[in-house]
C-alpha cells in the first residue's frame, strides 16, 4: 500500500516528495527539487514525516533559489550528525522489531490492542515537550512523548505489523482555548477505518489502561477533537469500539446496577460506557444514584470519574469510610498548556 499522504498529492507534488524522501534517507546535505512556493514545499515535507515516522531526524529544512531558476535547493536541518543518526536508526529498527515480534502471529485486533497498551503502560506524557518527544525517539527510546511522537510510534509499530495506519493532525482552536495541534491515528481493520487516540487514553489511565478512544467512529471522536487538517478516510463504524466489544457499553440502568454488584463482589473497579441516549445531567444523576445505592447495600462507598464527551464512567468501590465522590475527567488535560 503506498503511503497515505503521498497518495493524496498530484503528480508534480509526488515527484518532489520522492526527491525529498530520498534526500532525507541518504542524509544528503542538500538537493534540488522543482520550484513550487514555500508553503507547498513545507506541506509536502510535513506529509513525508507523517507517512514515514522512521525519518525522525530531520524536523525541518531551509531552501534557496535564484529568481529565474526552475529549481529550489533544499537543505534539511538534521537533529544529529550523520553517525549519530545512523546509531539512532539502528537502535529504533531493533526496538520496533523486538516490540512487534511477540504479536506477529496474533490477529490484527490483538496487535492493535498490544500497541495501544504498550503506549499506555510505558510512555509518560512529556510536559516539557522536548524535541525528541515529537518523534518516535521519545516514546520508543526514552519512554516519554507528546501526541505527535505517540501517534508516529503507533504508526511505525502498525507499519511493522502490516496494519494500515495514518497519523491524523487537527488544528488548534483558540475559541475553545485549544492552543496547539493534536495528533492521533486512523487505523484500518478488516477493511474498515477507526480512530485510535492512544494519547487521550494514556493521559486518562493513571492507574489502569483506558480504552475510551479505542476504535471510535467519526461522530464519537469529534465530540472532543477538532477536525483534521488533511482529508482522512471516513470512519463510519463504531461496532468495534472497545467497551462495546467487551460488553461494557450499557443502554439500560438495570445493567449498570448488575455490573456494579458484580464488580463489588469481585473487588474490582468498573469502567463502562453509557449509550442509552445522551448522557444528560438528569441521566447522569440517575446513574450516580444507582451506583451509590449498590455501594451502600454492600456497606461501601463509590468514587466516580466521568469522561463526559465520550460518556465513559469509571467507578471505584471502597469499604472504608469516605465520602462518595464524583469527578469530571479531562482526557489529555495538558492540551491547553503543552504543545504536541
Amino acid at each position: 500500500m503506498e503511503p497515505y499522504y503521498y497518495s493524496q498529492l498530484n503528480k508534480q507534488q509526488q515527484r518532489i516528495y520522492q526527491v525529498i524522501k530520498n534526500g532525507l534517507e541518504t542524509l544528503s546535505q542538500s538537493f534540488d527539487v522543482q520550484k513550487v512556493d514555500g508553503a507547498e514545499l513545507s506541506d509536502i515535507f510535513y506529509k513525508i514525516r507523517l507517512d514515514c515516522p522512521e525519518i525522525f531526524y530531520a524536523p525541518t529544512f531551509q531552501y534557496s533559489f535564484y529568481p529565474d531558476s526552475t529549481m529550489v535547493k533544499i537543505k534539511p536541518v538534521y537533529l544529529f550528525e550523520k553517525n549519530k543518526i545512523k546509531e539512532h536508526q539502528t537502535a529504533m529498527k531493533a526496538r520496533v522489531e523486538k516490540l512487534t515480534r511477540v504479536v506477529k502471529d496474533k490477529s490484527d485486533w490483538d496487535k492493535e490492542q498490544y500497541i495501544h497498551d504498550f503506549i499506555c503502560e510505558n510512555v509518560t506524557y512529556d510536559k516539557l515537550k522536548k524535541q525528541y518527544s515529537h518523534e518516535i525517539l521519545g516514546p520508543l527510546g526514552q519512554g516519554v512523548g507528546v501526541c505527535e511522537g505517540i501517534a508516529k510510534s503507533v504508526k511505525i509499530l502498525c507499519d511493522q505489523l502490516s496494519i494500515p495506519c495514518i497519523v491524523v493532525i487537527s488544528e488548534n482552536n483558540p475559541d475553545k482555548q485549544i492552543k496547539y495541534r493534536h495528533a492521533w491515528n486512523v487505523i484500518r481493520m478488516n477493511g474498515i477505518w477507526y480512530h485510535l487516540d492512544a494519547t487521550f487514553d494514556n493521559t486518562l489511565g493513571k492507574k489502569e489502561v483506558r480504552y475510551d478512544y479505542f476504535n471510535l467512529d467519526d461522530m464519537s471522536i469529534f465530540k472532543d477533537h477538532e477536525p483534521s487538517i488533511y482529508k482522512v478516510p471516513a470512519c463510519n463504524e463504531g461496532d468495534h469500539f472497545y467497551y462495546k466489544e467487551k460488553k461494557l457499553s450499557f443502554t439500560k440502568q438495570e445493567d449498570v446496577a448488575k455490573r456494579c454488584q458484580q464488580a463489588i463482589k469481585k473487588g474490582k473497579d468498573l469502567t463502562f460506557h453509557w449509550r442509552g441516549g445522551y448522557l444528560t445531567k438528569a441521566v447522569l444523576e440517575e446513574l450516580l444514584h444507582i451506583i451509590t445505592e449498590v455501594a451502600k447495600e454492600k456497606n461501601g462507598h463509590s468514587q466516580v470519574s466521568i469522561n463526559w464527551p465520550q460518556a465513559v464512567i469509571r467507578v471505584k468501590f471502597l469499604q472504608e469510610q469516605i465520602e462518595d465522590s464524583v469527578k469530571l475527567e479531562d482526557a489529555y488535560e495538558e492540551e491547553n498548556s503543552t504543545a504536541v
